[in-house]
């Protein structure tokens, strides 16, 4: 039995872009399936798996930023991945808060957005991911990886699977300095020669969850000049 493709949505108005988009991926041998709204992505969402989304911020409707926190409340399994023109740090941000795993600002080159797909569904264990323990336990925080939850000081959150991989890694390698290179090929799946904030503000998100004082982190510590490093005692505490 050959291999089913996976299966990817795209929601995006422009219908121009649109096109293009759906021949490259459909050339590269993914099956896709397009929307040009909010509404029709959610409803699509409701009776279909699929293996990436990829989407628009600027939707009529409904826009891309309410599509994926609406996602994110069905499911943290499916990685979404935003595409944008708008170039604002602060919109960036809104959607990873939202729960999105990426993003490109556009323009953007085929070739880049193509390796962003490959690093995203090359996760052969995205859906499937090894955890170090259950119930990993640090300051008032509890984590259970098999299950997607986490308890902290604030109450119980849910964890997405970009948030599960990170944990994970760091939690593995707990003591060591991190590059960000490391980091985007184990957690994200690829390494970007382009400047982006997308790991930056994964940790931001990792450090409101889980530090007693985000601003003055004592257990997703930076190391300057080379990424990041997690401790479970904190800063020699």
């Amino acid at each position: 039995m050959p291999e089913e493709k996976p299966h990817i949505l795209l929601v995006e108005d422009e219908m121009h872009l649109a096109r293009g988009i759906c021949f490259n991926l459909e050339q590269e041998g993914y099956r896709v399936s397009h929307v040009g709204s909010g509404e029709e992505a959610f409803e699509r969402m409701q009776y279909e798996r699929f293996a990436l989304i990829i989407l628009d911020i600027m939707l009529p409707g409904m826009d891309g930023f309410e599509v994926c926190e609406k996602v994110r409340a069905m499911t943290g399994r499916v990685p979404i991945l935003i595409l944008t023109a708008r170039s604002d740090e602060g919109d960036r941000i809104t959607g990873l808060e939202k729960g999105a795993d990426d993003y490109l600002t556009k323009p953007f080159s085929l070739s880049e957005f193509l390796l962003r797909v490959r690093g995203m569904l090359r996760r052969s264990a995205w859906y499937r991911p090894e955890p170090v323990e259950e119930g990993y336990r640090f300051g008032d925080n509890e984590v259970y990886l098999l299950s997607y939850r986490a308890k902290t000081a604030q109450g119980e959150i849910d964890l997405t699977d970009l948030e599960v991989r990170m944990l994970s890694l760091f939690f593995q390698k707990e003591g060591e300095a991190l590059s960000r290179k490391t980091i985007l090929e184990r957690v994200w799946g690829y390494s970007s020669d382009t400047e982006t904030r997308t790991l930056d503000n994964f940790i931001v998100r990792l450090r409101k969850y889980f530090e007693p004082d985000p601003t003055h982190p004592v257990y997703f510590q930076t190391v300057r000049g080379i990424g990041y490093r997690f401790s479970r005692k904190g800063e020699d505490r």
